[in-house]
């Protein structure tokens, strides 16, 4: 009595295809399998970061301070 058989199932199943017709139910489909491929996909990628350190700091060089485009000044505070 707690379960349904197949005829229950499958008197659902066409009431759902007849409501929604089976055009939507496939963008539906196409959605849904999309959303899980970039959930799995955002879990992977979130797994990769983890295991790769981060890059170090990149050092500034003596060729690079004195670029012509750079300006040179004291920094001073206000008080």
């Amino acid at each position: 009595m707690g379960s349904f058989s197949i005829w229950h199932w499958l008197i659902v199943l066409l009431v759902v295809v007849l409501i929604f017709g089976t055009k939507k139910l496939k963008n539906i489909g196409a959605d849904l399998g999309g959303a899980v491929k970039g959930f799995k996909d955002g879990v992977k990628g979130a797994n990769e970061a983890e295991d790769t350190p981060p890059a170090p700091p990149q050092q500034v060089t003596t060729a690079q301070r004195n670029d012509a485009n750079t300006v040179d000044v004291d920094a001073k505070t206000k008080h």
